[in-house]
C-alpha cells in the first residue's frame, strides 16, 4: 500500500478547520495538524483542537507557542471588549477582532513545518463569503502568500513541485460548509467558534457565534454547542 502524501493542517478548533481537516482526510492526505497558543485570551480552541485531531486520525498534532498579545491591537489578544451583536468595534469594515497579521505569521510556520516534513501541500479554513471582512482571508492573500513560500524557502526554489495552499471553503457559504461536513460526519459540537466564550459555553453574540448560527440554521440544522 502506497505512503499517503503528507499535508500540514492550520487546526484551531473551530467549525472551519475541522471541516478542512475532514476534507484533507477523505481526499487521503496523511494530515499533521498544526495548532498555536499564540496569545488568545481563551484556550478551549486549543483544548478542542487536540481532541479533534486525535478523533480524526492525525499523525502529528503540533501546537506552537508565539506571544501575539505582546503586539496588541486586537480584542482576542489584548484587554479590548469583543464587540457584541453586529458591532464591529471599528469605523472601518475590518473589526477589532482582526489579530495583526494572523494568517501571515502562521502560514509561515506551516511552511517552516512543510519544508521538514518534506510536504508540499497545506491546508487552512479561510473563508470570503461568510466572514468578518479579514483582509488575510481573501484569495489574493492566498496567491501571494503561495508565490512567497515558493521564492524564500529551499524547498520552494529547489525544483520541486512547489508549496500548494489549499483553502476548501475559500467560497462556501456557513450552510454550505456545514454541509460538506456534516457528509464527512463531522462531529460539530467538538468544535468551538465563540471569541467571548463563557466558560465551557459560547456566547452568542459575538461575531464568530452569529456566523455560525445563521450558517446552521441556513442549513437547516442545529448547532450542538452549548450557548449562554
Amino acid at each position: 500500500m502506497p505512503l499517503k502524501k503528507p499535508a500540514v493542517i492550520l487546526l484551531s478548533g473551530g467549525l472551519d478547520s475541522t471541516t478542512v481537516l475532514a476534507i484533507a482526510g477523505s481526499q487521503g492526505y496523511a494530515c499533521n495538524c498544526l495548532s498555536f497558543d499564540y496569545g488568545q485570551k481563551q484556550t478551549i480552541e486549543l483544548e478542542k483542537a487536540g481532541e479533534i485531531a486525535k478523533r480524526y486520525g492525525a499523525e502529528r498534532h503540533l501546537i506552537l507557542r508565539l506571544d501575539l498579545g505582546k503586539i496588541g491591537g486586537s480584542a482576542l489578544t489584548a484587554d479590548i471588549e469583543v464587540p457584541k451583536d453586529g458591532h464591529t468595534g471599528q469605523q472601518d469594515a475590518i473589526p477589532v477582532t482582526y489579530v495583526p497579521a494572523r494568517n501571515t505569521i502562521l502560514l509561515a510556520h506551516a511552511i517552516a513545518w512543510a519544508e521538514v516534513l518534506g510536504a508540499w501541500d497545506i491546508f487552512i479554513g479561510v473563508n470570503a463569503v461568510d466572514y468578518s471582512g479579514y483582509p488575510d482571508c481573501r484569495p489574493e492573500f492566498l496567491e501571494a502568500f503561495t508565490r512567497m513560500a515558493n521564492l524564500g524557502t529551499r524547498a520552494g526554489v529547489s525544483g520541486g513541485t512547489g508549496f500548494v495552499i489549499h483553502a476548501p471553503l475559500l467560497r462556501l457559504s456557513k450552510a454550505e460548509i456545514i454541509r460538506k461536513g456534516m457528509q464527512l460526519g463531522v462531529d460539530y459540537s467538538m468544535t468551538h467558534s465563540c471569541y467571548d466564550p463563557q466558560g465551557t459555553k459560547a456566547c452568542g453574540h459575538c461575531d464568530a457565534c452569529i456566523l455560525r448560527l445563521k450558517g446552521f440554521a441556513a442549513a437547516g440544522e442545529i448547532d450542538p454547542v452549548e450557548y449562554c
